[in-house]
């Protein structure tokens, strides 16, 4: 069965915990703290292979989630990092996270990290200093990444095949690749595509047969708004009209208004013609076809004729889509090095990786009451080395909390909040957590 959309959960893995331990050794009267630091979380990696051509299996497993890493132990013995999840997707899958795009695998073997694992915390042994020979307190793992990411496959090919049912798609991948289509004699014989490799004079183009298209396919009638997205990929279009069509032209201008309604991009994509099922047809009759497609294509649209069953003129037409294949890819390099130059032009002032990790901001809100109670304040600190501390605090532990309280004087965060007109038992939230200004002796 042939899946080209899934949606699935992602979750990385989660980071261990850090161990609060002191060493307990005979003739050792008071032993240091030797709480060892918690594992990495695993990541969640996508990796790109030839294997596949379907996303059928994530329709049974939509949950993807990778191993949490271990906490750590005595004698500062390192918590075991958790395995990468790795997921294997065919070639061609898209990964996205709402309308962002995560990841367009198009190379077999390629590999992307799309949800990475949480950061392990320290253990005790980690804050010994020489003001601090017993610290009571450890960081927390970090959660790794979670969020629901929607899978879209599209086909890559040379030549996308596009035509109405029964236009001999099918017929002519079997013939000329080594795709093994089925093939008979009505129409949407095609329910899914098809991807099939020619060889033509010492080289290769990969074909993709899209299932036939009717008019009003783009608004989703009949097959075509399912498959129209794998011809977004194909360098060069080869459209099929069946030489025994009566209006061989009103054909011809139904799937390029369908393909135009789709995109407008996919509408000026290189197309060659072919007029098929020539094998019983006067030559007469052939040219008459070829002139009326003449009339209403794009001027200069190469237009030949073929017969699949009888080989003839195949040899010829694989040679011109290998022509204009080759051309578009060259004007495709080309306009991406042009864009590449522009960008490098154009002067680009942005933050450093390190600056915007230290960048913080404070807000102050208004808690909602309780009965018979006047409204509270809340100030709000948000930035992502500030919310990176929060995450591994262990609010459990005094000293861990004031440690967090010394991370925000160090920033100058608390003297912000202090300008700000927050006291000792103000409330201060970052992320999930809330805690005082100051700490509260009962």
């Amino acid at each position: 069965m042939f899946v080209d959309t899934a949606t699935v959960t992602v979750q990385a893995g989660k980071g261990g915990d850090g161990a609060v331990s002191f060493r307990h050794e005979i003739y050792v009267d008071k032993g240091g703290p030797d709480g060892g630091d918690g594992g990495k979380g695993g990541d969640v990696v996508f990796e790109a292979t030839e294997n596949l051509n379907t996303l059928l299996d994530f329709r049974f497993k939509p949950e993807l989630k990778a191993q949490a890493g271990d906490r750590g132990g005595k004698a500062k013995r390192h918590g075991k990092s958790g395995d990468d999840l790795i997921v294997k997707v065919p070639v061609g899958t898209i990964i996205r996270r709402g309308e962002r795009v995560l990841a367009d695998l198009t190379e077999h073997g390629q590999q992307v990290v799309i949800a990475k694992g949480g950061d392990g915390g320290f253990g005790n042994a980690h804050f010994k200093s020489s003001v601090r020979q017993t610290p009571r307190m450890a960081e927390k793992g970090e959660l790794g990444e979670a969020f629901t990411a929607s899978l879209e496959l599209k086909l890559l090919g040379d030549v996308g095949l596009v035509g109405l049912p029964n236009a001999g798609k099918s017929t002519f991948l079997s013939v000329v690749t080594n795709a093994r289509p089925e093939i008979a004699n009505y129409a949407f014989t095609t329910l899914t595509p098809n991807l099939g490799v020619a060889t033509i004079d010492d080289s290769n183009l990969l074909i993709a047969d899209i299932p036939g298209l009717i008019e009003g396919a783009s608004e989703g009638k009949g097959l075509g708004d399912q498959f129209l997205r794998h011809v977004d990929r194909t360098a060069v279009l080869l459209h099929l009209v069946d030489g025994y069509s009566n209006d061989i032209a009103a054909d011809y201008r139904t799937i390029r208004e369908e393909l135009a309604k789709y995109s407008d991009q996919l509408a000026q994509r290189p197309e060659v013609v072919a007029v098929t099922k020539t094998d019983g047809l006067d030559d007469e009759i052939v040219q008459m076809q070829i002139d009326e497609i003449k009339k209403v294509a794009a001027k200069g649209t190469m237009v030949l004729s073929v017969s699949s069953t009888a080989h003839k003129g195949l040899t010829e037409l694989l040679r011109a889509l290998r022509k204009v294949v080759d051309a578009e890819h060259a004007r495709m390099r080309e306009a991406e090095a042009e864009l590449e130059e522009d960008t490098d032009d154009l002067p680009v002032i942005r933050l450093t990786g390190t600056q915007q990790s230290n960048a913080w901001s404070v807000t102050k809100e208004t808690t909602e009451p309780e009965e018979g109670e006047e409204p509270g304040e809340v100030f709000v600190v948000s930035g992502d080395k500030i919310e990176k501390f929060a995450r591994r605090t262990n609010f459990d532990q005094f000293d861990g909390v004031n440690r967090l309280r010394d991370i925000m004087k160090k920033m100058g965060i608390t003297h912000e909040l202090s300008r700000m007109g927050a006291m000792g038992d103000s409330l201060i939230r970052i992320g999930n957590d809330e805690f005082t200004l100051l700490e509260q002796r009962d």
